[in-house]
């Protein structure tokens, strides 16, 4: 049981990592296409979302999950697909959330999107590739 405590400690480390990287590309590729282009902060988050999404799956299933090392439920292309399902509502959750805390609480959208990214990243994400995408 220790053990099972500890590799799980592990993995969400890990996770967290990744989700991290992920988060960065993510965050910037945002930025930089409101900052640059003046696209919208909503569809920037969508833009960044995707860019961010492709290297956190990356990092999961290579190095979090270690899928490609590990007999797992599904199979890469199911992985994929699921993944593609919690990115989806990430981004929505991610979209919606950044533009309510902006618009009714009055905060720039860099730091409402740092609020909801830590809220979305811990309690949706993280909960659903473990379980659900990249379950053993």
């Amino acid at each position: 049981m220790q053990k099972k405590c500890i590799i799980d400690i592990i993995i969400f480390v890990k996770a967290q990592i990744s989700s991290f990287s992920g988060g960065i590309i993510d965050y910037v590729t945002m930025v930089f296409f409101t900052e640059v282009f003046h696209i919208h902060y909503t569809i920037s988050i969508a833009i960044g979302g995707v860019v961010g999404a492709v290297a956190n799956f990356v990092i999961n299933k290579n190095w979090t999950f270690k899928s490609g090392l590990r007999k797992y439920k599904s199979s890469s292309i199911a992985q994929l697909l699921k993944f593609s399902v919690v990115v989806l509502n990430s981004i929505l959750f991610k979209s919606s959330g950044t533009y309510f805390i902006t618009k009714y609480i009055h905060i720039d959208y860099k730091i409402s999107r740092i609020i909801i990214d830590l809220i979305v990243s811990i309690g949706f994400n993280f909960t659903l590739q473990k379980k659900w995408v990249f379950k053993k």
